[in-house]
Parts: structure tokens; sequence; C-alpha cells
């Protein structure tokens, strides 16, 4: 089939779109899949990610895919289809007139197409280890492919921190052996081999065992995000542009992450947000969805400061300070002065300071407070931040 312009191309994908049961994908990708035993998919890597976008490459995919004998089921909420070099030329020979111009940012999904083709015919290969997962609804993930899909889509940032359903994600993922290079291992492999991979001095250096990879195995970061230590940001976190995550007790996990430039000392748990110009100090400890917060994910606002081995257990407001070495929870008893009421009612107008005592979680998401901890008595106060929290522009 020749196309030869933009028009016969819209034209032909249009009648792809437009026939009965044809569903345009949330999400798509090309993946390069690692299959273990059973011919089971074990590890994902996907180079090119497409988002609520470029709908005609997908409607292209799915006719190469469908021409090639496998028939898509649109009304799952996902689908993965093993790409083969037939299918790849088929699709190809519709992007013919685009090749020349695909290059740089143009046209990255024929770019992808055209590097898997090579591959394919330098391996002659037609059983490849290639294959497109399409998403077509958010729901629970089903499939390895579809895990890692979701966890791309956080990690470059194409949906929001919690914006994307993983439930059950841990119970699709197997648990595996990751070595230096980012490669997957199961685990009964190395035990049946342990003899003669260790003899022939071809055993793996294993950096971790996990059900995820992490991530720099898998995203190229902004220019100004540091990341000194690989082990200490998973698969599937967030990290916007300027942030810089630390050695020691620095950890964000997958499914959570910063909104702008963050100093990160501490840990950020699953489901956390970050917010710009935040300072997680050394040791201090955002709780996630299952360490206390009784499934109330927890934001830091912009502008905060967590001392170090503080623990935070409730959503905090911008400007806001939590000492070292105190724990504020969903429960905590906070004290605050009637001064102190005085001047937090003037920034956070729409709360009604009316007493002295205040759990934790009553003042989730206010802004500007100081929270310590009486030296005297041990009573945990809050009172109006008067620092300015500003990190080091040197280091972001």
């Amino acid at each position: 089939m020749s196309i030869k312009n933009l028009d016969e191309l819209k034209k032909f994908t249009d009648e792809i779109r437009s026939q009965n049961g044809y569903k345009d994908p949330l999400a798509f990708a090309i993946a390069r899949v690692q299959k273990g035993s059973q011919n089971k998919t074990i590890n994902v890597h996907y180079s090119v990610v497409n988002y609520k976008e470029n709908y005609g490459s997908a409607a292209v995919l799915a006719w190469a895919i469908e021409k090639n004998g496998i028939k898509i089921d649109f009304s799952g909420s996902e689908f993965v289809a093993p790409l083969t070099s037939a299918a790849i030329s088929d699709a190809l020979e519709i992007f013919d007139f685009l090749v020349p111009k695909s290059e740089g940012d143009k046209h990255k999904n024929i770019q992808n197409l055209l590097v898997i083709d090579e591959i394919l015919n330098e391996q002659s290969d037609e059983q490849s280890e290639f294959a497109v997962t399409f998403l077509y609804a958010d729901e629970a993930p089903k499939s390895v492919e579809s895990v890692y899909l979701k966890l791309y889509l956080l990690s470059l940032g194409k949906v929001e921190i919690r914006g994307i359903n993983l439930n059950g994600a841990f119970g699709v993922l197997p648990n595996l052996a990751w070595d230096s290079h980012g490669k997957a291992y199961e685990l009964d492999y190395l035990r049946e081999n342990e003899i003669w991979l260790k003899m022939k001095g071809w055993y793996p250096a294993i950096v971790s065992v996990d059900k995820f990879p992490r991530y720099l195995s898998h995203i190229i970061p902004a220019d100004n995000t540091r990341i000194l230590d690989s082990a200490k940001v998973r698969m599937g976190a967030v990290l916007a542009a300027g942030t810089t995550v630390m050695p020691g007790a620095a950890y964000v996990n997958f499914n959570s992450g910063t909104t702008g430039a963050v100093m990160i000392e501490g840990r950020v748990s699953s489901s956390v947000s970050v917010g710009e110009g935040s300072d997680v100090g050394g040791g201090a400890s955002i709780l996630g969805v299952l360490s206390g917060t009784n499934g109330n994910a927890i934001s830091v606002g912009k502008k905060c400061l967590l001392g170090a081995n503080s623990v935070t257990g409730v959503p905090l407001g911008d400007d806001c300070i939590v000492d070292a070495g105190i724990a504020i929870l969903e429960g905590t008893k906070v004290f605050i002065s009637e001064k102190n009421r005085a001047e937090l009612s003037k920034i956070n107008p729409e709360f009604k300071f009316d007493r002295e005592i205040y759990k934790g979680l009553e003042l989730a998401n206010l802004n500007g407070l100081h929270y310590r901890q009486n030296s005297q008595n041990g009573q945990i106060t809050a009172s109006i931040s008067k620092r300015a929290i500003k990190l080091n522009a040197d280091l972001h």
C-alpha cells in the first residue's frame, strides 16, 4: 500500500479508527521484553511512550498486527501483542514517506520501528523479543508489560503522582535478582545454574532482589537532577527537574516523588508528593499509605522543611516546618497558643482555630505551621513559621 503524504495517511488511519469496535488507546508503547522461564515476561524496556497522543501511529500498529494474524481485543483494559518483523515491515510501508524526516524529536515511533527492523534483520528472528502494549482504560494492571508502561508514565512525568491505577502491581510483577546493568534474573535460574555460573566466572554482580527495577536503569533524568546512588530511587518515582537525591538515608519509592526542585535526604514513601523548594532532611520519614496514615496519601507543600529524623504522617501545606526528631502523626495532640492561633488564622482563613489542642489530622494541609516539641514538658506545639526555607541554588 502506497501512502504519499499526510492527508493520505490521515484518511487511512481515520478509516481504521472508525471501524466498529476499534478504540483509541489511553497509552501505548513498543517494548523490548526479557523472557524468563515458561516464556513469561520478567523485564520490559520502553524507549518511546505515548499518552493520549499519536492515535494515528497506534492505528497503524494495530492494523499491522491484525494484518499478520493477531486479533486485538479492544474491549479489555489492556492488550499486549508480539511485534514480528512482518508487522513492522507493513507498518513501515505505511510510514515510508515520513522515514527521511524521522530523526531527532520528529516521528519517534517511526524511529523506534526502524531500529527494531534493523535488529530483527540482523538476527533473522521472526520470534522477536518485541511487543506492543496498548492501555485502553486505567484499570488495575494485568500484565508485566502494562505495569511497566504505567511506571514509565509516572517516571516520565506524563501522569501525576497517584494519577494512574497501580492496584495489584506487586502481585503481577515477579521477584527478581537485578545486576549492575539492570538485567533481571529469575531466582530459580540462579539456584539451578549456580555451580556452572560461578565456576565459569559468569555469576552476575547482583545489586538487589526486588519486584521493581531501579529508576536509572530505565529513565534519563533532567540535566539538573542529581541521584547520587542508583539504589535510592525505584522505577515509577516522579522526579521533577532540579531534584537532588542524596545517598545515605534518602529513598524515593514508586508512585511518589517531587513536583519541583527538592532536596531529599530522607524517605519519600509510596504515594507521597513533595512540593517545590522543600527540604526533606537527613533521615526524615514521610509515611506512605501503608505505614500509619490509614490510607490517606500525604502531600508536602512548597518550601517546607522536614528536620533530620522527623516523621511526618499528615499532609502539610506550604511553608511548614517539622523540627528534627519529632513525629507529627494523625493522632498526635498539638498545642497552639492563642497568639499563634490568631496569626495562623490570617494565612488559613478557612480554618477555624477555636481551641488550644488539635489532633495532627485536623491540621492537615494548613500553611505556615512550625511543629516543635517543648523541651521542658515534651508537649508538641504548633506556631506560625517565621523561617524562609530556601534551597541552595548551586545544588539545584
